[in-house]
Formats: structure tokens, sequence, C-alpha cells
């Protein structure tokens, strides 16, 4: 059960960027004793790895500030933040997935379930942050989008923090975005009903 939390935390962490949950996953177990890759995932705490992941952190994390840009970089991370999800989940779980030498093998042998699913969380995660970020631009002049940005920058990382060290904590998360996503939808609709013509 844990595993499955920490797997589902890290995929959600991805949702919102990409490259926080993996150069976390990568450091703790490169630089400390509180996570340990199975053998496969090892690569994720290669040095140059970790570098590479460490370069485009920072370029998501510059360009998802910049508004406009940040709608172009979420179009791009359509495909990065669910990928990286798969991955994620993948390696929380402990799936063997990495090295598939064998297509038809990997598919009967259920390999890729925990991939799927982290892609699916993530997915589900960046759609809604990628149609959330265009409605706080135009509502804001462009105002919102460092604030935005550097609040989901800050749950990525709590997610994907919480995943590694305290897994229950994932649970308590997802009831709390639940419950905002359900609170923002309830709000949205009680001021299009107020104003059915669009009028301010």
């Amino acid at each position: 059960m844990l595993e499955l939390l920490t797997g589902t935390g890290l995929a959600l962490a991805a949702g919102l960027n990409a490259w926080i949950p993996l150069v976390l996953i990568g450091a703790l177990d490169r630089f400390t004793g509180l996570i340990e890759l199975p053998p496969q995932w090892a690569w994720l705490a290669n040095e140059w790895v970790l570098l590479i992941l460490v370069v485009l952190l920072i370029v998501e994390f510059v360009a998802d500030k910049i508004p406009g840009l940040d709608s172009m970089n979420d179009i791009v991370q359509t495909v990065v933040r669910p990928t990286a999800g798969g991955l994620a989940f993948g390696s929380g779980v402990s799936a063997t997935t990495t090295a598939v030498t064998d297509p038809e093998a990997f598919f009967t042998s259920q390999q890729w379930v925990p991939i799927a699913i982290g892609v699916g969380l993530a997915l589900l995660v960046h759609l809604a942050k990628a149609m959330a970020r265009p409605v706080v631009n135009a509502a804001t002049a462009g105002v919102g989008a460092p604030v935005m940005s550097a609040a989901e920058d800050a749950g990525s990382f709590a997610l994907a923090f919480a995943a590694i060290l305290a897994p229950v904590l994932v649970a308590l998360g997802i009831v709390v975005i639940a419950a905002l996503v359900v609170f923002a939808v309830r709000r949205r609709r009680a001021r299009s009903a107020r104003h059915p013509s669009g009028a301010p």
C-alpha cells in the first residue's frame, strides 16, 4: 500500500513539474540513505543523468513563469510530464520496466501497468494545470503566472518529498487537491450563474 502511495505521489508531482520528482529520487539515492532505488532504476542516480535533469528543471522553472511562454511550455510538457510520471510511478513501486529487451514479454508480463498508471495520473494533473493557466493569465493580466508557477513547483516538491519520506501524507494531499478542485468548480459555476451573459 505504501509503495502505491509513493508511486502515486511521485506521478502527481510529475504532472505539476516533470523534473522535480526525478531529480529528487536520483539525488536522494545518490547522496543520502533516504531512498534506495532498485537496480533497474539506478540510472536515475547517475551524475550525468542528474546534471541533465537539473538543467531541464531550470529551463522549465524559468519558462513556466513567463506569461505566454508558459502555455507554449505546457504544450511541450503534454508528452514530457506524463512520461516523467510513468517513470516516477514505476521507480516508486519498484517496477522492472527500464530494460525492455522483449516488447511482447513486457506487455504480457504486466510490467507496463505501473508505467501506464503513472502516465495517466501525471496526464490528469498536467491537463488541469494547462487549462487553468490561461484563465489565470487572462484574469491577472499575466501577473499571476509566476505566482501560480511557484505554487505548482512548491506543490510538486512537497508531494514528491512526502511520497518518499511519509507516503501516508500523499493520501492527505490527494484529499486536499480534490477539495480545491471541487471548490474551484463550484465557485466558477456560481460566478457563471450570477453573470450568465459573461459580463463582469
